[in-house]
């Protein structure tokens, strides 16, 4: 995984084996290696900062560097790789890189990047936050809980000058004040205890409302950003007229019209209209799909929301060059807690200059040239092809554009990223031995195909476009487990009758141990000899199940 804080790259590489899974001879010596290989992107102020392991730098060139770290042990390691480097720069800074491409619309890669540098003591926006919360009943416990905590931080982070209001919602929506509140420590207390004391409420989730409301208390703003937070778990039927209506208000109401940011939880929101609502709003989208992560996650997005430092962001050669497509309509706004990317697709020659303009934290007018380079080793179609999916994903759902559509299918096929509009199939060829009516000794078999292999539609891996249903039902998020697709039936049903027995007649500590104190040789024979088993079994239960004829 690769974060980034306070002007810092951190990965981290799980790199802890457990007991278990390694020989327990301690007596014979193994070697460690570990190469690490960084390609920033950046020409120049790279620096290393801390590692977990004791790397040596091998080669340095223009932003790429090369680490490698050899030891011999007498144990495998149980401390996870960690590495971090940063870009040194105090002031905003950013580039584009160029990438050509042979694939299906003959267009070529564009990535400009901006970082907002390491001076942590650079002038933020006064803000004006509208926090806007579901408490549908089906937001009951974990969910609402993680978002009145999260919430419960990100006030503690405005400064006095900043002022701010909160409005929970359900069919009905409740406001904490009837106007916005200067962000003092007796309000930050009051609003606090107030959404504490906050519990859900049954009805049908109305949404438009408390956007409306929270638009129209931010619509007087001056000398601050406006700023709506949106947390939901929950589908509704009017989400297009909502991104319409809001549209239509944003385009109209100026220059430092709200930001929008919207957090989705679990799978029953539909998260391409959260991403799309952020997208109108020059906005964050963020998301938790399991309880545990609620919290952390939705930390993060207020973080990064509430440390804007580059607003209302334009560059020039967008509105005067039809061959470049921009695939965000809005640029979102710059923060503290995160470079900024934005990409898209361009034909014919790229312009040679570029200008980025915005407005800064004190209100001030912002203008920078970025540098052009072409990444040759830098395969930015890769890199952003999950990125690039999901957006062209909620504009396609905006738009309901069959075209937009089709170039994510071609996109999700060329990339082997999974969409919406795509699915993954197991194929199974039909495979019989032929002997021949006289048939010598020793003459090979001969082998055909018995007739067209058998497709199996494999379960979707995509979120999906909400579930207004299980909305209207207020079912929690995480409280039904999906059924198992008939491919997983058939996988755990070969590998139960196959290994039941066994594991039924051994206990698995003592297996544990034993195969702790073999050798590599023999792990790996035995390794092989399961595999084999489960492939025959599966194989087995994949001709009964689908090719019950296959005699005949």
């Amino acid at each position: 995984m690769l974060s980034y804080n306070a002007g810092r790259f951190s990965l981290t590489v799980p790199f802890c084996f457990p007991e278990y899974v390694t020989p327990a001879i301690k007596k014979i010596s193994k070697k460690e290696k570990i190469e690490l290989n960084v390609n920033s992107g950046v020409a120049n102020g790279i620096s290393c900062k801390a590692t977990s392991h004791p790397l040596k730098e091998i080669r340095r060139h223009e932003g790429k560097f090369s680490f490698l770290y050899e030891a011999e042990i007498f144990k495998w390691s149980n401390t996870d790789f960690r590495f971090s480097y940063s870009v040194s720069s105090g002031n905003i800074f950013g580039g584009i890189l160029l990438q050509s491409l042979y694939d299906y619309d003959q267009s070529d890669m564009f990535c400009i990047y901006l970082f907002p540098g390491s001076e942590q003591n650079r002038k933020v926006f006064k803000k004006e936050v509208v926090f806007v919360v579901d408490i549908s009943e089906s937001m009951q416990g974990r969910p609402l809980e993680s978002t009145k905590s999260a919430i419960s931080a990100a006030l503690s982070k405005l400064s006095p000058e900043d002022s701010f209001n909160i409005i929970a919602f359900s069919n009905e929506a409740f406001q904490f004040s009837t106007s916005m509140e200067l962000a003092s420590k007796d309000a930050i207390e009051r609003a606090t205890a107030w959404i504490s004391m906050k519990y859900t409420v049954g009805g049908r989730t109305n949404l438009f409302i408390p956007l409306e409301k929270a638009a129209d208390m931010l619509s007087n703003t001056r000398g601050s950003i406006p700023m709506i937070f949106l947390v939901t778990d929950g589908s509704v039927e009017d989400e297009r007229n909502i991104c319409h209506w809001m549209q239509k208000r944003l385009t109209n109401q100026g220059v430092l019209c709200p930001s929008i940011h919207t957090f989705g939880i679990g799978s029953f929101c539909n998260h391409y209209f959260l991403r799309m609502l952020a997208m109108i709003g020059r906005g964050e989208y963020g998301a938790a799909f399991d309880l545990d992560s609620i919290e952390v996650q939705m930390n993060k997005l207020f973080s990064k929301g509430l440390s804007t430092v580059l607003a209302n962001i334009t560059i020039d050669a967008f509105d005067d060059c039809e061959e470049i497509e921009v695939y965000s309509s809005r640029i979102p706004d710059l923060s503290l807690e995160s470079p900024l990317t934005i990409y898209g697709r361009y034909q014919g020659s790229f312009p040679d200059n570029l200008k980025v303009k915005g407005i800064l934290g004190d209100l001030s007018s912002f203008t920078m040239d970025l540098k052009i380079r072409r990444a040759k080793d830098i395969p930015l179609d890769s890199v952003l092809a999950r990125r690039q999916i999901d957006l062209l994903t909620a504009q396609a759902w905006f738009s309901e554009n069959k075209r937009l559509e089709e170039k994510v299918a071609k996109l999700s096929i060329q990339t082997c990223n999974i969409s919406e509009y795509t699915r993954m199939t197991l194929l199974e060829k039909n495979i019989m031995k032929h002997f021949g009516a006289w048939k010598k000794k020793g003459d090979p078999q001969k082998i055909v195909e018995s007739g067209p292999p058998e497709m199996i539609l494999l379960q979707r891996l995509s979120v999906g476009f909400g579930d207004q249903i299980a909305t209207a039902e207020n079912i929690r998020p995480g409280s039904q487990e999906p059924e198992l697709p008939e491919v997983a039936k058939i996988f755990i049903k070969t590998t139960s009758n196959y290994f039941g027995g066994i594991c039924n007649r051994c206990c698995c500590m003592g297996c544990i141990r034993c195969c702790s104190k073999m050798n590599n040789q023999c792990a790996t024979t035995l390794t092989q000899l399961c595999t084999a088993l489960a492939c025959i079994g599966c194989l087995h239960c994949c001709s009964e199940s689908c090719c019950p004829n296959q005699d005949d």
